[in-house]
């Protein structure tokens, strides 16, 4: 509030002089950081003072403004503008950023450049964020000393000083003054940001931090149409929680309803995250969940999807909807998962984690098979027979439970195991039987049971699904051929 009022009220100096001396410190001292805390000192966002245009100035936009008129010019936030003259509320601009063009841009909506070269500088980081600042300068390429110059987030038009501290960032408000300069404490005003840097690296004890460097730059991620940064996205209520990490409903700009995968970095081997997601993007089928957007720099990792609203296939048949179910439409569930998994190995992807948990439903009760692949991306001592639960061994084939051997035709046993889910309604195969008693009992030669309501014919290919050798269990495109003149038959008998 002291800045704006300063800034438009200046001719009550006096009175805010009363109010708050000159040079008097805000908290123990002025323009410090707290010495136990990394807050920002930044007051609230106040109106930025625009002084009058003179032609010939240079100008950035402070906002969007989007032109009414075929007058006005259009502009993003950052743009710089050239004053070519000023016109009421209003400068004449030749637009120096993007597509050059000209018009009229109210001048609330802009703000006067402090350098042409400002971007040239070291250590000017533009378009950073307080948390993107920090761990510029807590990486190994800095030491402590190091440090930068960014807009402030809270404050337009001002400025944030950030410098490294030993194993923590030091954050401090410089503020615009109405003539134009700059301060970092009051009563020191100077007249761009290069002198008032100048000055604190000869009177650092001031802020009790030397300056002795600029950060070094690193070379930021590769950023494509489908890495989107975390702010766009809101996460509202939590759906589940999994081997691979917790699933929210969220929203996409406010607006668009999304399934959000957060992934813990714990468990998962986020190095090779980036060549799966590769992999995700590449994939386009309407019985696989459909990828939106991915943000994949930093933890912790989004996997940004469709979101299906009936949930998973095993909670959605274990609902008081999914029970009331005929059986020709549960075939028809086993129909669109194959066609989704025929896809899949055309393309050679192997699951790894095919179960009634992994498939999600629409409100139309379409079928969408999710996380294919992700597997390959735990840990070790988190994916394996010896964490005891941790592994789907239920839902494994012999030879990936014992051996982490993986292959499609390990997913066909697990499609197998997916089909009696579907005809019992979700339950859990193998109940009442620990891990290590289902592989035992897998060995000898045990099966599971056909399930009242599986047609004869589904459970001959649930028992060709579970067939001891790989080579011997059908492809998925047989399955999903098989299963499709089941459904037809199944459908016509009943019409």
């Amino acid at each position: 509030m002291e800045p704006f009022l300063r800034k438009r009220l200046s001719f009550l100096s006096f009175f805010w002089d009363k109010i708050w001396p000159a040079g008097t410190p805000d908290d123990s001292v002025s323009g410090f950081p707290d010495s136990d805390t990394n807050a920002e000192l930044e007051a609230p966002a106040a109106e930025p003072c625009t002084p009058p245009a003179v032609p010939g100035q240079l100008f950035r936009a402070l906002y969007d403004f989007t032109a009414r008129c075929t007058d006005e010019l259009s502009v993003t936030r950052g743009d710089r503008l050239y004053a070519l003259k000023e016109e009421g509320d209003y400068i004449f601009a030749r637009r120096l950023s993007g597509q050059p063009s000209m018009g009229l841009v109210p001048i609330a909506y802009v703000a006067r450049a402090t350098s042409d070269t400002l971007s040239d500088q070291p250590w000017y980081f533009s378009g950073i964020s307080r948390t993107q600042a920090q761990q510029l300068l807590l990486s190994p390429a800095n030491a402590p000393g190091a440090f930068l110059v960014r807009p402030s987030e809270s404050s337009l038009g001002d400025y944030s000083l950030s410098v490294r501290a030993q194993a923590k960032v030091r954050h401090y408000r410089i503020s615009m003054a109405a003539d134009g300069g700059f301060y970092l404490q009051k009563g020191r005003l100077f007249p761009n940001l290069e002198e008032l840097l100048t000055y604190y690296k000869a009177n650092w004890k001031l802020i009790r931090n030397p300056l002795l460097q600029p950060c070094v730059h690193q070379q930021p991620p590769e950023w494509d149409e489908w890495e989107r940064p975390r702010s766009e996205f809101t996460l509202r209520r939590k759906l589940g929680e999994g081997y691979f990490g917790e699933v929210w409903e969220g929203l996409w700009l406010g607006s668009v309803p999304v399934a959000v995968k957060v992934i813990k970095s714990d468990d998962m081997k986020l190095r090779d995250l980036a060549k799966e997601i590769q992999t995700l993007k590449s994939l386009r089928h309407e019985r696989l969940i459909r990828l939106h957007a991915v943000c994949s720099a930093g933890e912790p990792v989004y996997i940004v999807t469709e979101l299906m609203c009936k949930g998973s296939l095993q909670a959605f048949l274990g609902s008081p909807e999914g029970r009331a179910l005929s059986p020709p439409t549960l075939l028809d569930f086993a129909c669109q998962v194959a066609e989704g998994m025929s896809y899949l190995e055309e393309r050679h992807i192997v699951h790894r984690d095919l179960a009634a948990r992994n498939v999600l439903v629409g409100d139309d009760l379409a079928c969408k098979v999710a996380d294919f692949g992700l597997a390959r991306l735990l840990k070790d001592n988190v994916y394996s027979p010896s964490s005891g639960s941790k592994i789907p061994v239920k839902w494994t084939a012999p030879e990936a439970a014992n051996y982490r051997i993986y292959s499609q035709k390990s997913d066909v046993w697990s499609f197998g195991v997916l089909l009696y889910e579907v005809f019992t309604y979700g339950q859990c195969p193998y109940e009442g039987m620990s891990n290590h008693e289902t592989l035992q009992q897998i060995a000898k030669g045990y099966r599971l049971p056909r399930p009242a309501a599986c047609p004869a014919e589904v459970y001959v290919l649930m028992l060709a699904c579970w067939k001891g050798s790989p080579e011997e269990r059908p492809a998925f495109t047989v399955l999903q051929e098989k299963l499709g003149t089941i459904h037809r038959c199944l459908h016509a008998t009943l019409t």
